[in-house]
């Protein structure tokens, strides 16, 4: 019986917790001990582990498949996920090392009946070959279950705690697994577990049956040899010497000689499929010791990544498109919902080669800001001399705000100067912080209505104008200031070129598609964050950016015939592919960003023109919770009324020059209402029109 504080893998494990995305992961957090396991195991200090979409052994370097440990979090094994991810990496990492049957020899007369008639060939031949030839199917189905065996027995020695969760992960799958197999699985199973050391020979008989039993009692001897042995070919002439056992006692039909060629070949893989049935039900399956077939894929795809270029690091991909999307996806932050949810954001720069269309985009803002009357010039208004004078006043506090008080000596009589000096220490100076996230989805740049029945693709143009202009506010004020856009896609790299883009768009989703299955779609579409300008990047560093931006959203046409007539040049405008987004996973991250800058005043500004593709709900309890933490949040929709259910302050937009200012008047209002809470409204009045309002103030 399990004890209380064992736990099983399948019961502390969520099923999202088992995709492939979740399990490179954990790989990533063990890697550099599986490197340095196997460049002692193979005593070479420059071996390479990487990460592949097939697995792989060549010289100096070998490339592992996320996938085929994976299949290990599936197991009722009292072991952690932790525990999984280490020892199922160095599995792999094992056989990938030590197993190279690549020496030729001449062919043992020993490994055929005293009857044998045929000629031998005089020149050596691989050991593969010569198994065939003396055992069939069968004998190399068997002589792969030892191999497997032998290498985790000798190689795992030293490391016991790995080697102890191996043991637990093919334990908890003993019963099923003998009680599933047919007699010659049953022995095979028993032989593979008696070479591993994983069970002692009495309990392995009392799991068989008593035939099965018996033939084990006659297999001890070969069964601790293989164990032992150090020589892959004396492995296979005990994997034959076996199989010879095992038809003594029933458990394999030997060829008669009333049989011809075809009817002994099929009788032979029917006894290797009973072998690999009941073996593989148990053992963690590598490619190289599968059979023979997977042992050739994993040396031919071994030489072709050798003759690949521009490795990268030790623990790294091994370079194919899937694989770097995977390790992307696997690596990308999770963000977690106040309702308990989560989900992978893919965080990154914005492509840095919008600045590209820069010359295009600085004229556009220049028309655009004319024609919706979007002003550009000291945006700050009223705010610039309130601002100063609240800096001002608040850099010190104490008994007065400039030289020491005429009234000191009394002060030092009353024994008040240290209070005083403590209280003048304390800095008041108000700090801000404006993060602006643009809904970057295709939709945004589809054409719109408007008064003169034209239609036009102004929604992220006018975000864009939006944001280039609350960026000239921030900069006239002095304080801090982000915009992000967020999408769903293919996620595009900051170095991105539209022909880069597209190759490693169209090359990671086949690939996906083959390796990974139903899993490639969400793989390969992920929720995306792009950092247009970030906190700390200076306000000049990301004006060509965002001026190529606008020109991409303010002419998308052009941008597109510029893309596709130089795009190795150009920026990757085809990254707005779809009109789906997950707004609170995005939400939830800038708001997390924002916070982490600790200003006194946060103010938040997300534009979407549509509903989420996750839940209402969600986004709705996101915003909320950003609003508890004393962030300011104000929701923009564009034709859209979704934001008037998920924001509490929100206002809804038809019009271009409406959208932007809209932005630029809710960050406005935002400051004001700050400094009117620090006292400062005694020092001015105005009767400002509010852009964008809250529900609790409109209630009242």
């Amino acid at each position: 019986m399990r004890a209380q504080q064992d736990t099983v893998l399948s019961e502390i494990l969520p099923p999202e917790e088992r995709v492939i995305e979740s399990v490179v992961a954990r790989y990533q957090r063990v890697a550099p001990a599986v490197t340095r396991f196997a460049r002692t195991i193979s005593g070479n200090e420059h071996l390479h582990v990487r990460l592949g979409s097939q697995a792989a052994s060549g010289p100096g370097e070998i490339v592992v498949d996320p996938g085929l440990f994976q299949a290990a979090y599936s197991r009722r094994a009292p072991v952690t996920p932790s525990e999984v991810a280490l020892a199922s990496a160095l599995h792999e990492v094992v056989h990938l090392v030590a197993t190279d049957l690549e020496e030729h020899r001449a062919m043992p007369r020993e490994w055929f009946p005293d009857d044998f008639e045929g000629d031998l060939p005089e020149d050596p031949v691989p050991l593969l070959d010569a198994l065939a030839e003396a055992g069939g199917p069968a004998g190399q189905a068997l002589f792969f279950s030892l191999e497997d065996a032998r290498q985790e027995s000798q190689l795992f020695t030293g490391y016991e705690g790995a080697r102890s969760v191996l043991a637990d992960l093919y334990l908890a799958s003993v019963p099923e697994a003998l009680e599933q197999a047919r007699p010659l699985g049953q022995f095979a199973l028993g032989a593979f577990l008696l070479t591993g050391r994983y069970l002692t020979r009495k309990q392995v008989q009392k799991r068989v049956d008593p035939h099965v039993a018996a033939a084990i009692d006659d297999a001890m001897p070969f069964i601790k040899a293989a164990s032992n042995s150090t020589d892959t070919w004396e492995v296979a002439g005990i994997a034959l010497q076996l199989l010879q056992i095992a038809r003594l006692h029933g458990l394999a039909f030997d060829v008669q000689p009333t049989e011809t060629i075809g009817e002994s070949e099929e009788k032979s893989k029917e006894q290797a499929d009973d072998i690999q049935d009941g073996v593989d039900s148990l053992r963690l399956i590598t490619p190289i010791l599968a059979d023979a077939d997977g042992y050739d894929q994993t040396q031919r795809t071994g030489e072709s990544v050798a003759a690949e270029q521009g490795r990268k690091g030790d623990t790294d991909e091994a370079g194919d498109p899937s694989t770097d999307q995977l390790l992307l996806v696997s690596e990308a932050p999770t963000v977690y919902l106040p309702t308990g949810q989560s989900g992978k954001l893919i965080v990154g720069g914005v492509p840095d080669r919008f600045r590209h269309f820069r010359l295009e985009g600085h004229r556009a803002l220049v028309d655009a800001a004319r024609t919706w009357g979007v002003g550009q010039r000291h945006v700050s208004g009223e705010l610039y001399p309130l601002f100063l004078a609240n800096q001002r006043r608040g850099l010190r506090s104490g008994y007065d705000a400039g030289d020491l008080s005429p009234h000191a000596a009394l002060l030092l009589g009353a024994g008040l100067y240290e209070r005083m000096f403590e209280r003048r220490a304390i800095s008041t100076r108000r700090s801000y912080a404006v993060s602006l996230l643009v809904d970057a989805s295709a939709s945004m740049l589809q054409p719109r209505h408007l008064e003169d029945a034209r239609r036009a693709p102004w929604a992220m143009a006018a975000a864009t104008l939006g944001a280039w202009t609350l960026a000239r506010l921030a900069d006239e004020l002095q304080i801090e200031f982000e915009v992000a856009l967020f999408n769903r896609a293919f996620a595009a790299a900051v170095d991105d070129s539209e022909q880069s883009y597209s190759k490693r768009l169209h090359a990671a989703t086949a690939g996906l598609r083959q390796t990974r299955g139903g899993a490639a779609d969400r793989l390969s579409r992920t929720v995306n964050h792009y950092l247009v300008k970030s906190f700390d990047d200076p306000w000049r560093r990301s004006e060509d950016v965002l001026a190529g931006l606008f020109y991409t959203a303010m002419e998308p046409r052009q941008a597109a015939i510029a893309a596709r007539r130089e795009p190795n040049r150009t920026p990757p405008v085809s990254m707005f592919e779809k009109a789906a987004n997950v707004d609170e996973f995005n939400v939830s991250h800038a708001a997390e960003r924002l916070a982490a800058r600790r200003a006194n005043t946060r103010v938040l500004v997300v534009l979407a023109d549509g509903m989420t593709r996750g839940s209402v709900e969600n986004l709705s309890k996101a915003v909320e919770t950003v609003e508890h933490s004393g962030t300011t949040v104000l929701g923009i929709g564009i034709g859209d009324p979704t934001v008037q259910a998920a924001y509490s302050r929100n206002q809804v937009v038809e019009q271009p020059d409406a959208l932007a200012k809209a932005m630029v008047d809710g960050v406005r209002e935002a400051l004001h209402r700050t400094l009117a809470e620090l006292g400062s409204g005694t020092w001015w009045e105005h009767g400002s029109q509010r852009a964008l309002y809250s529900a609790n103030t409109r209630s009242a």
